[in-house]
């Protein structure tokens, strides 16, 4: 069986004093070192370190973005060397502000070269995919998600999927308070599962970790959770909150 994955995305939010709270409010909730879940927070990294040294021990760090390749001169980037040295295992890419954010507008290109860059050198990945209201309305919805999988694919090796969650986050879910009902969700992670099942192989489409980002909060985690082919989440603002801790409940419905 799949271990349920609860990621979580405090995006460019956080203050030494609220970072200590939230740390303080989630250390509360009961222990899952030997329980069938992964819990994964991903912070700014300039808290990196701070958020390490209060958020309990269960639980793994992440951060949000990384370079393309090597260090050198890069001004403002970080490299997966210098976040592994950090002794942090995950990174956040392709998340849809980076690539819809007109500042940034990464391409599906740029993200499928840091994925594969980070695993390669030994980071595990949460790979963002997911489309756009207009795309979903016009029924693209599949084409979008293929294709951004189909750039990160060419990429990999059958062996580096072992170290990738795959995140499906619909953009006009997103911080909207809109959330794709449990079927839309099921319907479009079968979906994913099915491209890599024909595109990579058998194996890693069982294996591998499909989870769902969109206004996720601890009134829709069970029955969206319930669902075979969601393996979890990936939080934005919940993961800000105390409710963290019931969106991490949620592997019991497994």
């Amino acid at each position: 069986p799949r271990i349920f994955f609860v990621g979580g995305n405090w995006k460019c939010n956080g203050t030494h004093n609220s970072i200590l709270k939230i740390c303080e409010d989630f250390n509360k909730g009961p222990n899952v070192a030997d329980a069938p879940v992964e819990v994964v927070l991903a912070c700014p990294f300039v808290y990196a370190d701070y958020t390490r040294y209060n958020l309990r021990k269960d639980w793994k760090l992440a951060v949000q973005n990384c370079w393309v390749g090597k260090g050198g001169a890069f001004t403002g980037e970080v490299s997966v060397d210098m976040i592994k040295d950090c002794g942090i295992e995950w990174v956040i890419l392709g998340h849809s502000e980076r690539r819809n954010l007109p500042e940034l507008k990464e391409t599906d290109e740029t993200v499928a070269l840091k994925v594969a860059y980070a695993v390669t050198n030994g980071l595990k990945v949460m790979a963002c995919i997911g489309e756009l209201l207009e795309e979903r309305e016009s029924g693209k919805t599949q084409e979008v998600n293929e294709r951004q999988l189909a750039a990160i694919a060419a990429k990999l090796k059958e062996d580096d999927w072992r170290n990738i969650v795959i995140a499906y986050e619909p953009v006009w879910a997103i911080g909207t308070g809109k959330v794709a009902t449990p079927e839309q969700a099921q319907e479009t992670h079968e979906q994913i599962r099915s491209w890599v099942r024909k595109n990579v192989s058998p194996s890693v489409a069982e294996d591998v970790r499909i989870v769902y980002g969109g206004s996720v909060t601890a009134k829709n985690c069970k029955d969206l959770g319930d669902k075979p082919d969601v393996d979890g989440f990936l939080v934005g603002g919940a993961s800000l909150k105390p409710e963290f801790l019931d969106v991490v409940d949620a592997y019991k419905c497994k």
